[in-house]
């Protein structure tokens, strides 16, 4: 019993560790994006990494503590673990835009030379980027409230309307992975000038209804969003039924120049 007792003293302190972390992580968060010049900027961007490291020490304990079947009721852990997470999804999107901007600086020189094209390919290669990652965010957090509702069906046998809202959640899973594997091969296909910048505009406002709106009751999707596109059949020919996203096969294969031959 005393054991007991000590370990859930350790789990609360691990816990309010997790919960002053992620708002001292907010409030840098904040000021970053509130930075009047570059240096405050990367004072905050260091910042922010220390306390990213801090919570990833303290999600490898949860993780420890979840694997153990010493503890019943894991929901408490299994929600500031993915709170952890969805943190570090959001530092990983800090450390892209930084290192974007470092690679722009380097590769066109001073920031008035940009060309406007390449300007604007940039700009949606960033818009895409960061739709990939809140998709990823909220698949994060569906996946966290399956398991969190998993383990009450488990104990309540019969709880018809947590059963249908696990089965609802698995759909916008789906959904959601379907939605980022297509906007990964967009975003592949731009990096390889093989699709226009224009019809990726074109898409943007569904998608963003898509992202915005998609669990709302009165949700209507166009189901059609893609199909000019041709992205399907783009897709069947670089992963030949791996089940690879796109991005991962195509980083083995470099021989892949411009996947628009393969529609000819």
């Amino acid at each position: 019993m005393a054991d007991k007792r000590k370990l859930q003293g350790e789990i609360d302190r691990c816990l309010k560790k997790v919960s002053e972390g992620v708002e001292q992580f907010e409030d840098i968060w904040q000021k970053l994006h509130n930075a009047a010049n570059a240096n405050q900027k990367e004072k905050y961007e260091a910042d922010l990494k220390k306390e990213i490291k801090k919570l990833q020490r303290l999600r490898d304990q949860i993780k420890t503590w979840v694997a153990s079947n010493e503890i019943k009721d894991k929901r408490q852990l299994i929600d500031n673990r993915k709170l952890i997470e969805t943190q570090m999804e959001r530092f990983k999107v800090v450390e892209r835009e930084t290192k974007t901007k470092a690679y722009s600086k380097e590769g066109l020189g001073l920031a008035q030379k940009v060309d406007p094209a390449q300007k604007e390919k940039e700009e949606v290669g960033q818009w895409l980027t960061n739709t990939i990652d809140t998709l990823n965010m909220q698949v994060d957090q569906f996946e966290s409230e399956v398991e969190s509702l998993s383990v009450q069906t488990r104990k309540k046998k019969g709880d018809k309307d947590k059963q249908d809202r696990i089965e609802g959640l698995k759909r916008h899973i789906e959904k959601h992975r379907y939605h980022i594997r297509m906007l990964e091969t967009i975003l592949r296909m731009l990096d390889n000038d093989s699709i226009m910048v224009d019809s990726i505009r074109k898409i943007k406002d569904d998608v963003e209804y898509y992202v915005d709106s998609s669990q709302d009751p009165d949700f209507e999707e166009n189901e059609f969003l893609y199909d000019d596109l041709d992205l399907e059949d783009i897709r069947s020919c670089w992963l030949e039924g791996s089940p690879e996203s796109p991005l991962q096969t195509l980083t083995h294969s470099h021989e892949i120049q411009n996947p628009l031959i393969c529609l000819g």
